[in-house]
C-alpha cells in the first residue's frame, strides 16, 4: 500500500546527502512508491483537536545540488491526511523539539510516528542509557565541581559533556591534574542549566566509538568511528571517519538487553554508541544516523529494513 510520508525534518537545502540518513530513508520510501512531504518542527500548528503544517510536496533524487524538488505548498492535517510521520530534526534536545513531540502526540493515536514521539521525549539519549549502567562506563551526572574534582582522583582522567548534547559537540578530556576543571565546570553552570555528564576517559577510544543500528530492537549493522587526527571525538560531523567492523560478543550482550524495550517503546531507527566493545555510552533515539555508511560496508540496506518495519507497524494498525 502506498502510503502518505510527512517528513519533519531540518532545511533540505542544507543536508549532505552523501551521508545523510534521513534522505536515505527518503529515497527508499520513493522507491517503493510512497507519497512524500516535508516541513519543519516550527511550522506545526495546533487548533480545534487538529494539528496541521504547511508542507511541500517533494521528490528527492541522489544528484549533488539537486537532489530535491518541491511542489506547491499546501496545509496538510497530520492527522487525517498523513500515515506516517518521520520526526527527524536534529537536535538540540530543548523546548522546542519537547514541544514537538508532545504536539505529534496528539496525532499519534491516527498516524504513525517514527520513532514515538512520548517515547523519544522520555528517552534522552544520555539519560535513557542510565537504565543499562550495568554495561556504560564510570558516570557523574552532576553540576558540583565538588563532586567532579572528587570523580577526577578517583579515575584518573575524565570526559565532561553536556547531558543533552550532540553530534560530538562540546566533548572536552580532563587530564589527572585537572588543569582548568573548575573553569570548565563554570562555563557549562553559566551555559546549561541542567546538570552535566562525567565519565572516566575511555583510552579505548582512539581505535573507535562504535554505532550500532537497531531496527525495531534489531540488530541490523553497525561501523565502527575513528577520532581524526588530534581528537578524542569520532563523530563523522565532526571530522571522525567511519569503517567496517563486527560485534562483539558483549555488543551482542547490549543489543539484547536494549533490543525488547525498544520495541515495546516503538523506538523503531535507533544508534547505540559502544567504545572498547564493551562500553555502552549513548542510546540515540531522536534522529539516529549511520545507515549509509553502514550500506556502503556491508550491503545491508538499512533504509529498507525500517520501511519494512514502518509498513508492518502502519498494518498491524488496521488503517
Amino acid at each position: 500500500m502506498a502510503l502518505t510520508v510527512a517528513v519533519q525534518m531540518d532545511p533540505l537545502d542544507q543536508i549532505n546527502i552523501a551521508g545523510d540518513s534521513t534522505f536515505a530513508l527518503m529515497l527508499s520510501a520513493q522507491q517503493r512508491g510512497h507519497r512524500l512531504f516535508h516541513y519543519t518542527a516550527d511550522q506545526l500548528n495546533w487548533s480545534d483537536g487538529r494539528l496541521w503544517t504547511s508542507a511541500h510536496p517533494v521528490t528527492v533524487q541522489r544528484v549533488a545540488g539537486e537532489h530535491f524538488r518541491f511542489g506547491e505548498p499546501v496545509a496538510l492535517d497530520l492527522g487525517d491526511q498523513a500515515d506516517v510521520v518521520l520526526m527527524r530534526q536534529d537536535p538540540p534536545f530543548d523546548l522546542g523539539y519537547i514541544t514537538a513531540t508532545h504536539l505529534l502526540e496528539r496525532v499519534a493515536d491516527r498516524t504513525l510516528v517514527v520513532n514515538d514521539p512520548a517515547s523519544v521525549r522520555n528517552a534522552p539519549e544520555k539519560v535513557f542509557v542510565l537504565d543499562y549502567a550495568r554495561f556504560m562506563p564510570p558516570t557523574l551526572v552532576t553540576r558540583s565541581l565538588e563532586e567532579t574534582r572528587a570523580f577526577l582522583r578517583q579515575h584518573g582522567a575524565i570526559v565532561v559533556k553536556p547531558l543533552h548534547g550532540n553530534g560530538g559537540k562540546a566533548i572536552f578530556r580532563v587530564g589527572p591534574e585537572g588543569e582548568n576543571l573548575s573553569a570548565l565546570i563554570e562555563v557549562f553552570n553559566q551555559t546549561w542549566r541542567e546538570p552535566h555528564m562525567v565519565q572516566a576517559f575511555l583510552p579505548d577510544v582512539a581505535k573507535g566509538d562504535k554505532r550500532i543500528v537497531l531496527v525495531d530492537g534489531e540488530v541490523a549493522g553497525a561501523i565502527n568511528r575513528l577520532p581524526g587526527a588530534g581528537e578524542i571525538r569520532s563523530n563523522l560531523a565532526v571530522g571522525g571517519s567511519a569503517e567496517k567492523t563486527e560485534l562483539t560478543p558483549r555488543e551482542r550482550e547490549i543489543c539484547a538487553a536494549l533490543g525488547p524495550e525498544l520495541k515495546r517503546r516503538g523506538l523503531i531507527f535507533v544508534g547505540i554508541d559502544v567504545i572498547g566493545g564493551e562500553w555502552l555510552t549513548e542510546i540515540n533515539v531522536t534522529s539516529p544516523t549511520g545507515i549509509v555508511a553502514i550500506e556502503r560496508f556491508d550491503g545491508v540496506d538499512v533504509a529498507g529494513l525500517i520501511w519494512d518495519a514502518i509498513e508492518r507497524r502502519h498494518a498491524e494498525r488496521g488503517r
